[in-house]
């Protein structure tokens, strides 16, 4: 066969190319020309060429017949019929020292989880400790994640002799190809569990329930989540365990409701109260409080009770108490109440809507 081209320009590397210049050369062009990986037109036909190159400028004798007299069959040879290209295990295999026919185990993450916490109003406010049962994945106790019964250990499997791959061999008018699937015996494990624990049942994994303890920083409101770095599912062949993240849900006051760090309140006064003032005790979440009732207030008032709201999230201080005022018009009335009001009334100037809106907005 007539030389179409020549081998050192199909490996990229200069006639003076030591051994090692070559090897990396076409380390690097078959990786990149295999048709196992490269499904480009022409990748096939460009592969055959740098297989061809390699075989004869990596021999030391062919490298010099070939220097010598410019061709790849010269008197005494044998051809490149039988050449075979084979699949791209069979490189790695030749090439590599059969790495890609060994079984990888490759550590993999665990499972994130995830539960749901619920917690008071004031525990959301103030932070706490609390505790959570979750079903988590951990290795088996009994085998220690091995899935044999203790005393017995995993079998190399007989199907793929333990290398968790099947290599199918076809041979074709353009030389032989190797077809590498996972091992349906052992599911690419590369052993088998001839005696399977009794507790996990050969899984090496067990379903386990744990209570954990879990720190709610202050601050915290409904919906936040909270993540527990390694405590999901376990990982598998040493990969680390997936996290448990937390989301919190908090229980409704009986009478404070909150706007981000805001505590709001709602007082009920009387309209005696109102008309001349007062002084009431009211809640906060630290005990109770004295707040003065200006004389003449209106219903909807807002006062506000400094520092007794959350806690700044992450940062220093608290937000505000407000307390809204509601005047409560009474429903019943007895002889002597009704009697005092009616002589109230009398001395009361009469007010009409549009003067009320105007004193809203005299006030506003």
């Amino acid at each position: 066969m007539t030389i179409k081209r020549d081998y050192y320009e199909i490996l990229g590397v200069p006639r003076g190319a030591t051994d090692e210049e070559i090897k990396k050369a076409f380390r690097r062009l078959a990786f990149r020309y295999h048709p196992d990986r490269n499904k480009q037109s022409g990748a096939e036909e460009r592969f055959k060429e740098i297989n061809e190159a390699y075989e004869v400028l990596s021999d030391p004798e062919k490298r010099a017949n070939y220097d010598r007299y410019g061709q790849a069959t010269i008197p005494g040879w044998p051809g490149f019929e039988g050449f075979d290209f084979g699949g791209f295990g069979d490189i790695f295999e030749a090439f590599f020292g059969g790495t890609a026919t060994t079984a990888q185990r490759t550590p993999q993450r665990g499972t994130d989880l995830r539960t749901r916490l619920a917690i008071s109003f004031e525990e959301a406010v103030f932070g706490s400790e609390k505790e959570v049962e979750v079903w988590r994945t951990e290795p088996c106790s009994f085998c220690h994640g091995l899935g044999s019964q203790p005393g017995t250990n995993p079998q190399r499997c007989p199907n793929c002799q333990g290398t968790g791959q099947i290599h199918r061999t076809q041979q074709s008018i353009f030389g032989r190809f190797t077809n590498i699937t996972t091992c349906p015996h052992c599911h690419g494990q590369g052993t088998v569990i001839a005696h399977p624990c009794s507790q996990c049942k050969g899984n090496g994994r067990d379903k386990v329930k744990r209570k954990l303890s879990v720190n709610i920083p202050p601050g915290v409101d409904e919906g936040y989540q909270l993540r527990l770095a390694g405590e999901g599912d376990a990982g598998f062949y040493g990969g680390a365990p997936g996290n448990l993240y937390i989301i919190l849900s908090v229980r409704a006051h009986p009478f404070f409701e909150r706007d981000g760090d805001s505590i709001i309140f709602e007082l009920p006064i009387n309209f005696a109260q109102a008309a001349l003032g007062s002084e009431i005790e009211v809640p906060t979440l630290d005990g109770t409080a004295v707040l003065r009732i200006p004389a003449g207030t209106q219903h909807g008032k807002v006062f506000r009770l400094k520092e007794k709201g959350v806690p700044h999230f992450n940062t220093r201080g608290r937000g505000d108490q407000l307390i809204k005022v509601k005047v409560v018009t009474p429903t019943s009335l007895n002889e002597k109440q009704r009697r005092l009001l009616e002589e109230l009334a009398k001395t009361l100037p009469h007010i009409n809507p549009s003067q009320e809106k105007e004193s809203r907005e005299n006030e506003g």
